[in-house]
């Protein structure tokens, strides 16, 4: 593979205003993977809600995707997802200007680690962000579309390991394979109030947060951040995982629901996918890399205004 296929240019399949009148709420969306489908949602007409607890990021991307020039708009919104009182809130401030079509169970906290030195704070973080706050947001929002007779649309942005489970971050793998029978369950039971869930499963993109949490020590990385592990030889571009949101949230799949999607270029087929590889690590490199993953966490704490 050269240089220049890993950087050729995605294809963009959609009409500029295919998500035109649809409003959204993409959770974690003021970085990483969430400002990216944020910004694709944006692109094709939908008016993007990005929430987290960080409201100078979210500021700062909703002022960048529409520097742009996108056809719809990107506004922030301060939550902790972690609080159901805080999301009815939100909900009810949303509402005020119409209701919600559409919801991205993206936000998330993960890191690698022996699973023998996690503490239970250290548990907790992650647990209470993947799993409830997930649960918290798509309940208080289905609970909203139920009662008003309205039609919603959720993707929950996943990971391949909720197929296969994952040493060195073992509470991750936990509390998204939880939201990934969370969307085969809902889905029937929500399905006939015509309400779709879906999910989706990224395999290697990288975005500087997350990947100073899992690759801290990037001459030691493991498969499920190698791009040479992957069939197509290649790490996936944002464009990609943006078609395939804009997809399962537009008018063209109506019949698709409780279904998770990989996107990964086949690297769940073809071990290594997963962190296995780390347990080569010594004391000594695992003591880097906690040393690194803390100063990460330390400066996104700082940044936050709630939580």
């Amino acid at each position: 593979m050269t240089k220049s296929d890993a950087a050729a240019p995605v294809g963009l399949p959609f009409r500029d205003d295919a998500l035109a009148g649809k409003r959204i709420l993409v959770t974690g969306g003021g970085s990483g993977l969430g400002a990216q489908i944020a910004r694709g949602f944006a692109r094709h007409g939908a008016t993007v809600y990005i929430c987290g607890r960080r409201e100078a990021v979210l500021a700062e991307t909703a002022a960048e995707i529409a520097a742009e020039g996108v056809s719809g708009k990107v506004l922030p919104v301060v939550c902790d997802l972690r609080r159901p009182e805080m999301i009815d809130e939100m909900l009810e401030r949303i509402w005020a200007d119409g209701p919600l079509t559409g919801l991205v169970n993206n936000a998330a906290a993960n890191f690698v680690a022996p699973t023998k030195t996690l503490s239970p704070r250290g548990y907790e973080a992650v647990r209470s962000t993947v799993m409830d706050g997930s649960f918290f947001v798509t309940l208080a929002l289905g609970k909203r579309w139920i009662a008003e007779g309205l039609r919603g649309s959720v993707i929950s942005n996943l990971v391949t390991w909720v197929w296969t489970g994952s040493a060195f971050v073992v509470p991750a793998a936990m509390a998204k394979t939880a939201i990934h029978a969370m969307t085969m369950s809902l889905a029937v039971e929500w399905g006939p109030y015509g309400i779709r869930l879906n999910a989706v499963a990224p395999g290697p993109f990288p975005t500087e947060g997350a990947w100073e949490k899992l690759n801290p020590i990037p001459e030691t990385s493991a498969g499920a951040t190698q791009s040479d592990q992957v069939p197509l030889r290649r790490f996936g571009r944002m464009p990609e995982l943006q078609n395939l949101m804009i997809f399962l949230m537009s008018d063209g799949c109506d019949y698709l629901t409780g279904q998770t999607i990989a996107v990964d270029g086949g690297h769940h087929l073809a071990a290594p996918s997963t962190f296995a590889g780390l347990s080569d690590l010594t004391d000594m490199q695992w003591s880097a890399a906690r040393e690194r993953i803390r100063a990460a966490s330390e400066r996104d704490k700082q940044q936050r205004t709630v939580g």
